[in-house]
Parts: C-alpha cells; sequence; structure tokens
C-alpha cells in the first residue's frame, strides 16, 4: 500500500516561494535528492558464501535470548490494526507535543505528517501539524515529492522533538505534507519510516537511527508482532526483543545488502510444486505493505491457481472454498514459512472473499516480492541493524 513508485523531483520555484513566505524563511535552499530502484545480485545457490555469512552471524550475533527486558531499554509501543489492512500508532510532534497515528513502516526511511498549511481534501480529515505551536520547531529547508502506490505527497523538511512512548529524539528531521492526494477514506495521518538512511527521500538522518546514535536504546533493533482479526494487541518494540510473542527459536536471514530489509529468498511453493521465485529471488520484508506483492504475471499465476477470479481491483474466490484450498509455501535461507488460505484469503466490507496477493509495478530486472502484513501477522519479525538480518518466527 505504501510502496513509492517514483524517485524524488523538482518543485517549481514559484511553489517554493509561496511556502517561504508562509513560513517566514529569510533563505530557501531547495535539496533534491533522486533514489533510483537499486539492482542487486541475489545470494543464489552459493553455498560457501551462504555458509560464509551464517558463520559470521554466528560469531557477531546478539545475545538477545539473555538480555533481560525489564531491566534492559526495551520499549513496547502498542498498534492498532485497521481491518488488517495496515496498523498505527501514536506519536507526538513538538513541544508541547501534538498526537499523530501513523504507519511504522520498514520499506520507507522518512517520518511525514500533514501540516496546517495543507488543504487538500484528505489532509481536512488528518491531524495536521501546527508549527506555531512547538517552541521546539526548526523551520524547513528542503522540499520533497513522495509517490505512493495509492497516493502523491509534496511538502517541506522540518525538524522538532518526536516521542514515541519514553524514546525522544530532539531536532528530528520530519516531513510536513503541504498537498496530498489519494489518501482519502484512510485512518493514518502520516508515515514513520524505519528502513536505512540511504533510503530517506529527504537526505536526513531517520528516527531509529537518531534514537541508535543518541544511546536511547540498549541494542540497535526493532521487531513488530502484528494482531489478527482484532484491533488491539499488536505491538512494536524497540531496543530489544520480547521473547513472549514467538514460539521456538527466531530463524536468522542475512540481508541481501544494508541499505533496506530484502532478503534472498529460495522459492514459493504449493502443494510442493514450485509456482515463483523458481531460481531464488528478492523478498522485502515490509510492514508498510498489506499485501504480498509479485511480479504480475506470477501473481496471476497464483490467482489462476487458487482459482480466483478478477473483479475490480481485487481477486474473488467463494468463501466456502477456503477451507479447501493449500497452503502457500514461502522458502527463506532452507525454512519453509507456509502461508495458509486463512492468512492469504481476506472479507472485504460486504462479507465477500478475497485473494491478498497483488501485482507491484517496479521495473527490475530480476524477480522482486514484497512479503507484507499478510506473512508478518504469521511470523514475529526482527529487523537488526547492528547485524544487517531478518529474525523470523511464528508468532503467538
Amino acid at each position: 500500500m505504501l510502496r513509492t513508485q517514483t524517485s524524488l523531483s523538482t518543485w517549481s520555484q514559484e511553489r517554493n516561494m509561496k511556502w517561504l513566505v508562509l513560513l517566514g524563511l529569510v533563505a530557501f535552499s531547495e535539496c533534491i535528492v533522486k533514489i533510483p530502484l537499486r539492482r542487486v545480485k541475489t545470494m543464489r545457490n552459493t553455498v560457501s558464501g551462504k555458509n560464509m555469512l551464517n558463520n559470521f552471524l554466528k560469531e557477531h550475533a546478539y545475545r538477545l535470548s539473555q538480555i533481560s527486558f525489564r531491566g534492559s531499554n526495551l520499549t513496547s509501543h502498542p498498534l492498532r490494526n485497521i481491518r488488517d489492512l495496515f496498523y498505527v500508532g501514536n506519536i507526538t510532534i513538538g513541544t508541547p507535543p501534538q498526537e499523530f497515528q501513523v504507519v511504522f513502516d520498514t520499506g520507507s526511511s522518512d517520518l511525514w505528517v500533514p501540516s496546517i498549511f495543507c488543504n487538500s481534501s484528505t489532509c481536512s480529515t488528518h491531524v495536521r501539524f501546527r508549527h506555531l505551536q512547538s517552541s521546539t520547531f526548526r523551520p524547513p529547508n528542503k522540499t520533497f515529492r513522495i509517490t505512493y502506490g495509492s497516493g502523491r505527497i509534496e511538502g517541506v523538511v522540518a525538524h522538532d522533538t518526536v516521542r514515541i512512548g519514553d524514546l525522544v529524539s530532539t531536532d528530528q528531521p520530519f516531513g510536513l505534507s503541504m498537498a496530498e492526494s489519494g489518501f482519502e477514506g484512510i485512518a493514518f495521518d502520516g508515515v514513520l519510516g524505519l528502513s536505512y538512511p540511504n533510503r530517506s527521500f529527504f537526505g536526513a538522518i531517520p528516527f531509529f537511527d537518531k534514537l541508535k546514535n543518541q544511546g536511547a536504546i540498549s541494542e540497535p533493533v526493532f521487531a513488530f508482532y502484528l494482531s489478527k482479526d482484532k484491533q488491539e494487541g499488536t505491538v512494536v518494540m524497540f531496543g530489544g526483543v520480547d521473547h513472549c510473542y514467538y514460539k521456538g527459536e527466531l530463524n536468522w536471514v542475512p540481508l541481501i545488502q544494508a541499505g533496506d530489509w530484502s532478503i534472498h529468498m529460495d522459492r514459493i511453493s504449493m502443494k510442493r510444486k514450485v509456482i515463483a521465485c523458481s531460481d531464488g529471488c528478492e523478498a522485502l520484508v515490509d510492514t508498510g505493505t498489506s499485501y504480498i506483492q509479485g511480479p504480475g504475471r506470477l501473481v496471476n499465476y497464483i490467482q489462476k491457481l487458487i482459482g480466483a477470479t478478477p473483479r475490480g481491483s481485487k481477486h474473488y474466490v467463494s468463501c466456502s472454498a477456503v477451507n479447501t484450498l493449500p497452503s502457500i509455501i514461502f522458502t527463506i535461507n532452507g525454512i519453509n514459512y507456509p502461508v495458509p488460505a486463512r492468512a492469504y484469503i481476506l472479507k472485504d466490507s460486504k462479507g465477500r472473499c478475497y485473494a491478498t496477493f497483488k501485482e507491484h509495478r517496479l521495473s527490475s530486472s530480476t524477480e522482486i516480492w514484497f512479503l507484507g502484513d499478510v506473512f508478518l501477522r504469521l511470523y514475529f519479525s526482527v529487523f537488526d541493524r547492528g547485524n544487517d538480518r531478518i529474525g523470523l518466527a511464528r508468532a503467538v
């Protein structure tokens, strides 16, 4: 849902001058940051390379199982499940604090919320930041534009104090959207990105990196437990891992390359037959994506296999068939992660059942999949910045 489809582009000088006046800036320095889609060589069928990586991770692993969470700086923050489509949590910005509901997104790096100057119809339904009411606000010196799969925002980058529970980042760069489109009817105000600094559209230090640099967290890790079929129960935790949220051991998967939360996936199969990712592929573990997304040709093949027929923007199946549909298995680092039909089939507002496989529109020479909330509701996920790896385990 939140995946970006295009890079930043330049705003007109006329619009910049308008915001110059509005924000009372003496000088306005426009900064253009272009982030192209990075094509990386996947780690495939190189046993010696995989063993070397695994050995390195074992030698440099955090002893997460030995962390005493009551005595550590582990911070758990509740999120709210919105119809199994996305998860939002409260943060505050400014002094005194102004509260916003944001999506915690591992697929992006920046924090943004609407500005009081945003007059778009979308902004009128969301909480807007009132910069004049904050004594710690520092005016902007950059502009940005981001186009998502579901909408577009344009705005400026400012600085202020940001809080998540007891975690505080002072002078945090964040975006103030001045214009939004495509987010009508969506119950969140903005986005808080949790990816690497090089993914920042602002060219700014992300919130998690500020916490890490300030020593506010005991370990450079965060983790997600996503609830199913109910609003309460979802948690994001910073600085450690609460083992009560998963069963068994965490299976650690090295990132393809430090820079985003992409891992190598071995294959996707159903009934012991490989149906996608046959030669290995790239998978982005993405809390900001509602569904499981992949190349159109392969997604359509999966829809055909499960008997889903298109109707509007979704592919529907008979609700009575859900109990008979097979699991789809994602094999990652040699371990199978089954996704049963009860997980990959959801109901719409009219009670009709639809498949949660969706085509992404990225142009890439390699096969890429997005493992979104449909997958992550089943598997507790740990994002380890210190060792550039992801941990997965069966969620309770």
